[in-house]
């Protein structure tokens, strides 16, 4: 993939009513940038089938998409992943995994029956991601979609170890950043007029009902991101408008 668009998918129904604080979204966003790269979309979903298939299937059909999918993945009748990934992802059955069925009967012996073993039946052609807590695996399909426990002490060095391997750094992202004294509006003109390949973030700001806008653009090559910068510098310049660089 010459682009890749990162995916995260946090199912849980006590993040959304509040049992539970999402822990994902901010871990996930930080170790992508590590390595040069950033977040597409991320959504937070209840255990809900029909909306888990409907998120699965709408990250698949972008050819660019890699997906890290947080949660359901567990042997209760909420945990729903699995069998939603394979219909999705393989248009298969799910199958027992006999690495993971024994990685589960060595580790509860005989409670793995009758309910636990069901964990070791994944989609087919799954790779196992290694839990470092309780080898309790995560897994892969076709090295882009990522299915991991929702326990951010199991799930996040699993994330992090997939990132490393298989995503590892990219080019640097330069950034130039501007706090103005006046509205958007003033800007869209020569917002309009940036390159697509150059990343453009404009957030209005109020205070005391006064319009401010904090003006963001990034590109991979430095001199060129500088020199869009400095034509919305020399425009508030030349108008007298009040700024500072971030």
């Amino acid at each position: 993939m010459n682009q890749i668009n990162f995916y995260a998918v946090i199912i849980g129904t006590e993040i959304l009513n509040g049992r539970r604080e999402d822990k994902h979204f901010s871990f996930l966003k930080t170790v992508l940038s590590k390595q040069g790269h950033t977040l597409f979309a991320s959504f937070v979903i209840k255990d809900d089938p029909i909306l888990i298939e409907k998120t699965f299937q709408m990250i698949y059909a972008d050819p660019n998409s890699v997906m890290f999918s947080f949660g359901g993945i567990g042997s209760t009748p909420d945990d729903l992943t699995r069998s939603i990934a394979a219909k999705v992802f393989t248009a298969k059955e799910l199958e027992r995994h006999s690495q993971f069925e024994r990685d589960i009967i060595e580790r509860f012996g005989e409670e793995a029956y009758p309910h636990r073993i069901f964990m070791s039946d994944l989609p087919q052609g799954a790779k196992l991601l290694r839990n470092p807590v309780n080898n309790m695996s995560g897994f892969s399909l076709d090295q882009r979609f990522f299915f991991v426990p929702g326990f951010p002490e199991m799930s996040h060095p699993m994330i992090t170890d997939v990132i490393e391997k298989f995503y590892p750094s990219t080019q640097k992202l330069f950034r130039c950043s501007l706090y103005a004294k006046t509205s958007e509006n003033t800007l869209i003109n020569l917002m309009k007029k940036l390159p697509e390949h150059i990343e453009l973030s404009s957030l209005p700001v109020f205070k005391n009902n006064i319009p401010n806008v904090e003006l963001s653009i990034a590109g991979y090559d430095e001199n060129e991101t500088v020199k869009w910068f400095t034509v919305f510098t020399n425009f508030l310049d030349e108008q007298s408008i009040e700024y500072t660089k971030l």
